[in-house]
């Protein structure tokens, strides 16, 4: 191909808006040009890379058996009754009327959709096991779309979905997509984890996210060095960091803390250490039926912060819970936010202490009166034992596995998620099928995503410098770049450079021809932004010395080869890439 055929606008600045790296560099490369806040056109450079994603994606979902088809971008609205995630979903989901003013959505999923096509195609267990898939635009109506690709609202999607015959049928099923994920990040070329995850509005009993380690990641992944053990933030259990229960030191004594309304700043000014302290955090539950509200305490050591996907399973909060107003806080305490505690509450409160505090002793808490804060506080003497004992904290970086070894934590950027969902969906919208027995039974289903657009995101997030982007060879716009110095002006550099180009092609090489009358150093600067892994430099000057130059894009320094060997050495340094 040529460049002088093709269409390359680079950009020197990236625009404002653009937060992170992939969002500047795809937009400055030419990848991307913004229609509408997080929607996107691709342009012909990032669509290349797109389709280099999903044809890695759709090797080996063909490869594991699965089957590809394509479902509509509009659902009606009556499949997402039948779920109850019409109003389930939240604002994300945009709701839609056609000229009969019936209702649709603009899917941001198809459980509901597969489910409907699976009850009406699956009759009988001779058809099982089954697994669709089908690469789709999304659609899900951020409120805050950022990030370009990271958090678009418009974006490319992979999503598969099995059916089975019972559990451990379909325990298999998911077993053979974590696989096949597995192949597809290390076929692309990223450094990835795959961690146990919480299974969010999808639902389902078993969950894993894929995760492209960046810095820049939204996400924190638990994960042990020394083992397979990875889980992110939100899933990942953090251990008692008390073995047991001290035996009581201290008298309960009432302490003046004036504006200390934050457990530092008590730490502080009692001269005790942070982790001597509790914070008290106040939620409240609806009763549906009564309109009761009730009012839940729960403890944390003063150096670590909720979790509030734990606190979400704590019994009689799973049905959802809001933070406390002030006035609530005023009615049952007493006191105004900052100085609260266990003791001596205005009026009966649900204690629910995380498992470190549970075991404390000699602690200090607030009084319930502004300014003032209990020391020397112990469960037994000074307080009844906490009403529920649970893991309601975010770990932190070295927390004990209780396993072995130490816990690391490092941020990632969710590109993939796998899901098992049981009957969730096929029991609420009724699909079954024929078991041996004559006796209809339920589908028992899987799903499966992966981010397409999101992942040439990530891969610039972890593959960049200050020159651009670095792509792995597999999703490269283009895998070689040949860069002729003085196209227009030497018949022997065109020549040269022609006959590398033609040999790279007819080897299957995706490669470029730079014959557009530019400067050396804008030609150089345009490659090294939209991140080509490999550029041939040919020049008279080279040809005249018997050589051309080789470099990767991520070497300082260029090789220089004998143009006769040009082509096997950039076959070998491709299949190194």
């Amino acid at each position: 191909m040529q460049a002088s055929k093709y269409h390359i606008n680079t950009l020197k600045e990236a625009p404002a808006e653009a937060e992170v790296i992939s969002h500047q560099l795809m937009t400055r490369a030419g990848m991307i040009r913004k229609a509408a806040g997080g929607i996107y056109t691709y342009m012909p450079l990032g669509l290349r890379v797109l389709h280099k994603i999903e044809r890695i994606v759709r090797e080996e979902m063909d490869r594991a058996d699965a089957i590809e088809l394509l479902m509509p971008m509009v659902q009606p609205a009556e499949l997402w009754y039948e779920s109850g995630r019409w109003e389930q979903y939240g604002p994300e989901l945009l709701r839609l009327k056609d000229r009969h003013q019936r209702d649709f959505i603009l899917q941001p999923t198809s459980e509901e959709l597969i489910t409907d096509i699976a009850r009406n195609e699956i009759h009988s267990w001779r058809q099982l096991p089954l697994n669709f898939y089908h690469i789709q635009t999304k659609f899900r109506d951020e409120r805050r779309p950022r990030f370009g690709l990271m958090r678009g609202r418009e974006f490319t999607m992979k999503d598969a979905y099995s059916f089975d015959r019972d559990e451990a049928s379909a325990q298999g099923s998911y077993d053979a997509m974590y696989d096949a994920y597995m192949r597809i990040f290390s076929r692309i070329g990223l450094e990835f984890r795959a961690v146990a995850a919480d299974t969010g509005s999808i639902g389902g009993t078993r969950s894993h996210e894929f995760q492209v380690i960046a810095d820049t990641g939204e996400d924190l992944i638990v994960y042990n060095p020394e083992s397979q053990y990875a889980a992110n933030m939100e899933l990942a259990e953090a251990p008692c960091l008390l073995a047991e229960r001290a035996t009581p030191r201290e008298d309960m004594v009432k302490a003046s803390t004036p504006g200390a309304a934050k457990c530092e700043l008590v730490a502080r000014q009692l001269d005790r250490p942070l982790t001597d302290t509790v914070k008290s955090i106040v939620l409240a539950t609806e009763n549906a039926e009564t309109r009761e509200t009730a009012i839940w305490l729960l403890l944390l050591r003063g150096d670590h912060e909720l979790n509030e996907i734990k606190a979400s399973k704590v019994p009689g909060l799973e049905a959802g819970f809001r933070f406390a107003t002030e006035t609530e806080i005023q009615e049952t305490f007493g006191c105004v936010p900052g100085y609260l505690g266990p003791v001596n509450t205005t009026r009966p409160v649900k204690v629910i202490a995380d498992r470190t505090v549970a075991n404390m002793s000699d602690f200090i808490c607030g009084a319930n009166a502004a300014d003032y804060h209990y020391t020397g506080i112990n469960w037994g003497r000074d307080l009844p034992e906490p009403d529920e004992v649970a893991d309601l904290r975010n770990v932190v970086a070295g927390d004990p596995d209780p396993a072995g070894g130490t816990l690391a934590i490092q941020r990632g950027i969710e590109v993939g998620h796998v899901f098992f969902l049981g009957d969730k969906y096929s029991k609420a919208m009724n699909a079954t099928f024929l078991e041996t027995d004559g006796k209809p039974a339920l589908l028992q289903m899987g799903c499966y995503g992966i981010g397409i657009s999101r992942i040439a995101a990530a891969a610039i997030e972890q593959n960049h410098d200050g020159k651009g982007i670095i792509w792995p060879r597999a999703i490269a716009p283009f895998e070689v770049v040949i860069c002729p110095m003085g196209w227009h002006k030497s018949e022997t550099v065109r020549n040269t450079a022609q006959a590398l180009h033609d040999a790279l092609q007819e080897r299957g090489v995706d490669v470029m021809l730079d014959d557009r009358d530019t400067r050396p150093g804008i030609m150089f600067a345009d490659w090294e932004l939209i991140g080509v892994p490999l550029r041939i430099t040919v020049g008279d000057r080279g040809l005249k010395d018997g050589i051309v130059e080789v470099q990767a894009r991520r070497e300082a320094e260029a090789s220089r080869i004998a143009p006769d060997d040009a082509v096997a050495q950039v076959m070998a340094r491709l299949s190194s890439l």
